[in-house]
């Protein structure tokens, strides 16, 4: 597969899936967690997203099993079943509405690319796993403060910002 359009940025987000986004970001904050997920879009369209797909943030159950081997919360960081992930990106593939972006909240903290993600979207270095950009919402005091986009940067070897824009559906 050729590298696509989205993973240079430039995305344009749907105002419906950034709803979607901020709603899942307030929801996750109120449960003292990070929410996560995905943003898809039609094919024909590389840089359009227009539907946001929340996936459940496993770090609490993991945490609360075994805290000893899992011993950061989901208020630290996002685990997300990688199974129901790639199936996602799997038949959005078949679809013609490919997995675009990985979106997830920060709290209290700001929107950016942590050390940790990076790690997440490498598992643990090299490149990234998939190729998606990666959206960042700031979730302050339960507020959406503000969102950033990512993308891996080949001749740096590392994630840095891009643009994107929202667009009217």
């Amino acid at each position: 597969m050729s590298r696509p359009a989205w993973v240079s940025g430039g995305v344009e987000i749907a105002k419906s899936a950034l709803a979607v986004i901020e709603r899942a970001g307030r929801e996750a904050y109120a449960r003292d967690e990070e929410a996560c997920g995905y943003l898809e879009g039609p094919e024909s369209a590389p840089l359009l997203c227009d539907v946001a797909v929340e996936l459940e943030n496993l770090a609490n159950k993991y945490h609360q099993v075994d805290p000893e081997s899992h011993p950061r919360t989901g208020r630290e960081y996002f685990k997300v079943n990688s199974r129901k992930f790639e199936r996602a990106i799997q038949e959005g593939l078949e679809r013609a509405r490919p997995v675009k972006v990985f979106f997830h909240s920060h709290l209290d903290c700001g929107a950016y690319f942590s050390a940790e993600d990076a790690a997440s979207m490498t598992l643990g270095g090299g490149e990234p796993s998939y190729q998606l950009a990666y959206l960042v919402t700031a979730v302050d005091a339960g507020v959406v403060t503000a969102h950033r986009l990512f993308v891996w940067d080949a001749a740096t070897r590392a994630f840095i910002e891009a643009p994107y824009s929202e667009v009217p559906a």
